[in-house]
């Protein structure tokens, strides 16, 4: 694994590779670094402000990355106007650099610290939706259900899992923690993880899959009661018919 001292290296001589790039009109720290929570297992997360076409700049710095800092692999992941490309690097450290047209180049969250550059005032990233998670977990519900009547048990625990991460998405949600991988989930109370942590599939028998798709259920049941209780009582019924199996 990577040490603290190569990756606040890696991040000097990335940041001044942006400083001496025309190209580069900003940059920022994002991340756990900025919002002063970095540990020893955190990664480099920088955004960067870039005139013009962003495809230029996306080739350039990824072959740098790849020539000068080893990268091994990396990935896109598009957002708005920005490209965050995902590096790998050496001893496992991960580098993800956010590449933004310079009109959208600002903090969409708290966890934003300016190097140099201007930075335009654009709207924070919403959280998951309310209507989204609750309309997944009876989703998934519903399907883990016909999985398990049509013997596709792989298909099932995928479905049992997803219901389960939604419920307690929800439960971030309405207490004002972060809903995105999973990121709030450790700071929920004890008395909404409880329920939830007997969804967990702990074998592929049919009689494991039933016991967890009912945990799951009663998990969303007791959420949905906090979030919508009118919706709750709607569903009540249709949720418990999801159990029976002739």
């Amino acid at each position: 694994m990577f040490t603290v001292e190569e990756r606040e290296e890696t991040r000097r001589r990335l940041l001044e590779l942006a400083e001496a790039d025309d190209d580069v009109l900003g940059a920022a720290i994002t991340g756990s670094h900025a919002a002063g929570k970095a540990d020893e297992w955190s990664d480099i997360d920088l955004a960067l402000s870039i005139r013009g076409d962003l495809t230029p700049a996306l080739e350039r710095w990824t072959g740098v990355l790849e020539r000068d800092f080893g990268a091994l692999n990396h990935w896109d992941l598009p957002w708005a106007t920005s490209v965050y490309r995902v590096f790998l690097l050496p001893h496992w450290l991960e580098v993800d650099i956010s590449f933004t047209p310079a009109a959208d180049f600002g903090p969409r969250g708290p966890n934003w610290q300016t190097v140099f550059g201007e930075t335009a005032t654009v709207e924070h990233n919403a959280p998951v939706p309310q209507d989204d998670l609750v309309g997944l977990g009876w989703h998934h519900l519903l399907h883990a259900r016909m999985c398990i009547a049509r013997g596709k048990p792989w298909q099932a625990e995928w479905l049992i899992s997803g219901a389960r991460d939604h419920v307690l998405a929800l439960g971030c949600l309405r207490l004002g923690l972060t809903t995105r991988f999973a990121k709030g989930v450790d700071a929920l109370p004890r008395e909404l993880t409880e329920p939830a942590e007997e969804a967990l599939v702990r074998s592929l028998d049919n009689e494991e899959l039933v016991r967890a798709l009912a945990a799951a259920i009663g998990a969303y049941r007791a959420e949905l009661q906090q979030t919508d209780a009118e919706l709750a009582g709607r569903l009540g019924p249709l949720l418990d018919e999801l159990l029976v199996f002739e």
